[in-house]
């Protein structure tokens, strides 16, 4: 079985359409350590009336609890959407490896507020674009069956 990005991006996706069939905005997550993922999360706003549950906040915390451990310097989490500036701070105190996103998030997304200065640690690769179009495309649905 081929462990690559888009195997990855598309287990976060599946978090994503949990998130979406819940009536939660459509953002999902994994953590992965060692082609092993090791956690998941997909948006609870809604579900727990808490502004901070976003999917990469309750994926980070499973992986901590998972660990035993309060970094993750060895894990990669992907994410269908850009990160906010809020679970950039998060990941940024994580030490992740590498962070893996798909869309971009114009809106709300960290680059809003931050620009082109890098909110992650230092130590940490980014990359982004990994089936954006997919991820891009359950919000666009989302947010059509809701006007």
């Amino acid at each position: 079985m081929m462990f690559d990005d888009a195997y990855f991006m598309r287990e976060a996706l599946r978090q994503a359409q949990l998130a979406y069939d819940a009536g939660e905005i459509p953002v999902g997550a994994v953590v992965v350590w060692d082609t092993k993922i090791i956690s998941r999360g997909h948006n609870q706003v809604e579900q727990l009336n808490d502004s901070t549950a976003h999917a990469e906040m309750i994926a980070l915390t499973a992986a901590f609890n998972q660990l035993g451990s309060k970094y993750l310097t060895e894990a990669t989490l992907y994410v269908t959407l850009e990160p906010c500036l809020m679970c950039c701070g998060a990941m940024y105190w994580s030490k992740l490896k590498r962070i893996v996103y798909g869309a971009t998030d114009v809106k709300n997304g960290y680059k809003k507020t931050t620009g082109e200065n890098w909110p992650f640690h230092p130590k940490t690769e980014l990359v982004h674009g990994i089936m954006a179009d997919e991820c891009a495309q359950l919000m666009k649905d989302f947010f059509a069956a809701r006007r």
